[in-house]
């Protein structure tokens, strides 16, 4: 068994979806936009080049996965990644399905809107759609 503690606001802010190879894969409580969050389940890291090289490697194959699903469960126009940090220094990638309607576009989602509560027909619908699409 992996250890790996998830930072508190990560759990708060999200739900969880999957577990693949490397990456807890989880869904951010906002149903403004359809939102992923990989998360790598090892301890202390920060960067994405505190992985080793194998593991960057697979965290690029996850992220490009959860891309391929929200881009087809969504048909959405664009997906934004990014590996911030700035707030939560938890290694985590967001991987978000953006629309041109949507109330952000063109710009980052971060603050754009108040977040939206999924209605749980809306969420159970999205995570069965998106669970098969992921590699196990």
């Amino acid at each position: 068994m992996i250890r790996f503690d998830l930072n508190p606001r990560l759990e708060g802010d999200s739900l969880p979806v999957a577990d693949l190879p490397l990456c807890a894969v989880r869904l951010m409580k906002d149903a403004n936009y359809p939102w992923l969050m990989l998360i790598p389940r090892q301890a202390d890291l920060v960067e994405i080049t505190d992985l080793t090289q194998p593991d960057r490697l697979q965290l690029m194959d996850e992220i490009a996965a959860c891309a391929d699903a929200l881009k087809a469960v969504t048909a959405c126009d664009k997906i934004n990644i990014g590996a911030l940090g700035n707030v939560v220094s938890q290694l985590h990638v967001h991987v978000i399905a953006r629309f041109r309607s949507d109330a952000a576009w063109p710009n980052p989602v971060w603050g754009a809107a108040p977040a939206r509560t999924y209605e749980p027909a809306e969420l159970t619908a999205l995570t069965e759609r998106l669970r098969p699409l992921l590699p196990a």
